[in-house]
């Protein structure tokens, strides 16, 4: 069985919106790297309606992108990408998959199916499977700054506390720190 490791940005006061955050070579190498070690991705409809409306022409070379956001959009192309969505059923994108019925018994197959591991991408869908107590790890780049405003992670609270076991903490030069946790249950 793989794991399920969720994978985000995030800032010191818990902001998981995607336009916070420093995007540049180094940030973008390391979740590159996530998924090259990944055997599946794992998103909610929101998140892979985000990464559908902007990966696939970077991918095709239709809009102009540096090197690492290159190499990030093809790859991206060929990763199996698994969506939970109660609204919606078809996703044309190259490799995408519905994840649909039961949450917990779907997951739990897909992580059965993915001995190389699954990499969750969505907030909103990772607070749903800690919930369920289905994510293992945890590789968060924790950026340098205060947003100020929303989403949070974990927003909607968690029915208990999650101990977890720091396996490795990685500043990069920018000022982010990778922080990677595996769950102690």
């Amino acid at each position: 069985m793989g794991l399920l490791t969720f994978s985000l940005n995030v800032t010191l006061d818990g902001c998981v919106d995607h336009r916070e955050g420093i995007a540049d070579d180094e940030t973008h190498a390391y979740f590159t790297r996530l998924m090259d070690e990944a055997g599946a991705m794992l998103w909610g409809r929101v998140t892979y309606e985000m990464m559908e409306s902007a990966w696939p022409a970077v991918a095709r070379g239709d809009v102009e992108a540096p090197p690492a956001l290159r190499e990030w959009a093809v790859k991206l192309e060929t990763k199996p990408k698994y969506v939970v969505s109660a609204t919606r059923t078809d996703f044309p994108w190259a490799g995408s998959h519905h994840l649909a019925g039961d949450l917990s018994e779907g997951v739990r197959r897909l992580k059965d199916a993915t001995p190389a591991g699954v990499l969750l991408g969505s907030g909103a869908l990772a607070t749903e499977l800690d919930r369920l107590d289905l994510i293992d790890e945890y590789r968060l780049l924790v950026h340098p700054m205060i947003a100020g405003h929303g989403p949070k992670l974990h927003e909607g609270g968690l029915p208990a506390t999650r101990r977890l076991e720091l396996l490795s903490a990685k500043p990069f030069r920018n000022g982010v720190v990778a922080l990677h946790y595996r769950r102690v249950r």
